[in-house]
This record gives C-alpha cells, sequence and structure tokens, in this order.
C-alpha cells in the first residue's frame, strides 16, 4: 500500500521537530520565534505554522503559553517518550545522517588503525574504557561517546575528516537520547566499541572498519532505519 502524502503543515511540524532534535537550533525551553519571521523563514504561510503548531502541540513537543509564546516543551523523554507519528521526520533526518556517517566513519577507523600515534591510540582506549565505567554505573555516556568517536576521527590525520565530525556528532547524540531500544544500545555499544579498540589497538585496518561500519548498522537499527544493500 503506498505511503499517504503528507500535508504541508505535517511537513513543516517535520521540520521544527528535526531543528529541535536533530538540528539543535531550537533547544527545550527555548521560545519560537514570532509568527511572521517564522512562517517567512520556513517559505510557508502563517495558517500553514499554526497547524504545525497545532500537531506538535497534541504530541506534547511545543506548549503555548498564554500571553507569552509557543515554547518548546522541557520534557522528560522516558516518561513522555516521542510516538510513531513525531518519528516520522525524525527518522527521515536520521536517515541521512546515518547513511553519511556509513560513508565516513568506517573508512576514518581505517585510517584511524593505520596512522594512529602510540599516544592517539592510548587516548581512544582511555575514552572506550571511560565510557564502559559510566555504563556500568548507569551514567549518562554522551560526551564520553562523542569524544570516543572524535579521537578515533582525529587518528585518521585527515582534515576534511575532522571538519565534519560535528555533523556526524547530531546523529549520536540523537542515537543515545532517541533510541527505541535503550537495552539493546547499550549492550550493542559496549561489544562495537570494545570490537573497535581491539583491532585499533592491534593497528588491523579492515577489522577497525568493519567494527565500525557493524556499529552504526546497530545504531541505525535501533531506529527502524533499514540499510540499503
Amino acid at each position: 500500500m503506498a505511503q499517504k502524502e503528507k500535508t504541508l503543515s505535517q511537513q513543516v511540524a517535520d521540520t521544527i521537530l528535526s531543528m529541535i532534535t536533530v538540528e539543535g537550533s531550537l533547544h527545550p525551553g527555548d521560545k519560537l520565534p514570532n509568527e511572521n519571521e517564522f512562517s517567512a523563514s520556513l517559505h510557508v504561510s502563517r495558517a500553514t505554522l499554526r497547524e504545525a503548531v497545532r500537531i506538535l502541540v497534541s504530541h506534547n513537543v511545543l506548549e503555548i503559553r498564554r500571553g507569552r509564546g509557543t515554547y518548546v516543551v522541557e520534557r522528560n523523554l522516558h516518561e513522555h517518550p516521542i510516538s510513531e507519528d513525531e518519528l516520522s521526520g525524525l527518522r527521515m533526518n536520521l536517515r541521512d545522517l546515518f547513511e553519511f556517517r556509513l560513508m565516513v566513519e568506517p573508512k576514518a577507523a581505517w585510517y584511524a588503525a593505520k596512522r594512529a600515534s602510540n599516544r592517539e591510540i592510548q587516548q581512544i582506549l582511555r575514552y572506550g574504557e571511560r565510557e564502559e565505567a559510566l555504563i556500568a554505573a548507569g551514567e549518562d555516556r554522551t560526551e564520553v561517546e562523542q569524544a570516543f568517536h572524535k579521537s578515533i576521527a582525529m587518528a585518521a590525520h585527515n582534515e576534511f575528516v575532522s571538519r565534519l565530525i560535528p555533523i556526524i556528532y547530531r546523529a549520536i547524540h540523537q542515537g543515545v537520547r532517541f533510541s527505541e531500544n535503550k537495552d539493546k544500545v547499550v549492550q550493542d555499544t559496549l561489544t562495537d566499541h570494545r570490537m573497535l579498540m581491539e583491532f585499533i589497538a592491534q593497528r588491523n585496518p579492515v577489522g577497525a572498519e568493519t567494527a565500525m561500519r557493524l556499529h552504526i548498522v546497530h545504531a541505525m537499527s535501533s531506529f527502524g532505519i533499514e540499510i540499503e544493500e
């Protein structure tokens, strides 16, 4: 059955959701720009924007505060998880981000295994071990996980990869916050990162590339994103 085409207001709602969850241009607690400016920036009418806001309010993504404006909800994602409808646009954007990771990070891991200095390898291992400790303690690992991936990318010694890291981080950060099966994600992270650490320490580029690709595929799977073979 063909998927029903989204209305313009639904597309705009997806865009705003992406600004909150993927792009980071809107954060929990932020006030939306005034209606004239926001509708102009999105190239839609004010009526379409109002309908998009209504959709997001109904899903507890935005809230209207009388006399003050419209704000991004500051919510506990465990108590108010994102619904399937909300995830529709998020998955579309995350697919692009994760596909980008597949294009870049496995090969970066390959080069890291070949080019990393002994000091860089030790740093990668320290970040990986620190992440394992945080997971065991049930503490937030987001910052250390980002540092782990960054240290691998930096060890590839490629300027363009280094500059693209902030884009890659968007996918990593969302993977930690919005994955659907967090227990499996944690186990996959432990297994995948341990493999990466071992292959890089052994200076095995093929193994490092394969482990990084498997890690990203596991992350995509946690969002229900299928891999095109």
